[in-house]
């Protein structure tokens, strides 16, 4: 059921990404700022940040919403009236707007960080800068609280992803780990 649901994604992405409009997807992200901040670098640290994530993931993780797939009380309501063009205008425009840290890791995530981001291997599928790639998402410079709450519930089982790899990664962390990892990805690129 996952994969007929991520190719169909895939599908609309392919289908219609050729025709996306950077310049319309700016025009029409005022909504989005609202909570993911300004140009998509978040200020809220529970909701993530979207600037600089791939084209891909993002009109995948709207049309997951969309769908129903994916369901979160703010999200869904939004992405509900959005058209295949809309989705894939807003990821267009997105993913050209460079993310900007908040924070940087603490010194001991600093200094652990990178141990562990190896152990989990996270570079895997989140890309050798862990900015993302096609329809996985960057995790880099990402809110920090956000990243924890997402760590916390594929290891609950109550996130899914579309191949179970996250799921599968997230089991073996402890909530120490969860810590770690989320203020070391938080503080990658930041100044």
């Amino acid at each position: 059921m996952r994969l007929r649901i991520a190719a169909a994604a895939l599908a609309l992405v392919a289908g219609t990404a050729g025709a996306a409009d950077a310049g319309a997807g700016k025009q029409k992200a005022a909504l989005c700022e609202a909570c993911h901040g300004p140009e998509g670098n978040s200020v809220i640290p529970a909701n993530p940040s979207i600037a600089g994530q791939p084209e891909q993931f993002l009109t995948t993780a709207l049309y997951f919403f969309r769908e129903g797939n994916r369901k979160d009380p703010q999200m869904s309501p939004i992405a509900a009236p959005l058209s295949n063009a809309d989705m894939n205008d807003l990821a267009a425009y997105f993913t050209t707007v460079k993310r900007v840290p908040k924070r940087a890791a603490s010194p001991g995530a600093a200094a652990a960080g990178p141990a562990l981001a190896q152990k989990l291997m996270c570079t895997q599928c989140h890309g050798p800068e862990l900015k993302g790639t096609q329809h996985i998402p960057g995790v880099a410079g990402q809110q920090i609280e956000y990243l924890k709450t997402q760590l916390t519930l594929f290891k609950a089982g109550k996130r899914a992803d579309i191949d179970g790899n996250m799921t599968s990664a997230a089991q073996a962390l402890t909530p120490k780990d969860i810590d770690l990892l989320a203020d070391y990805l938080s503080g990658i690129g930041a100044p």
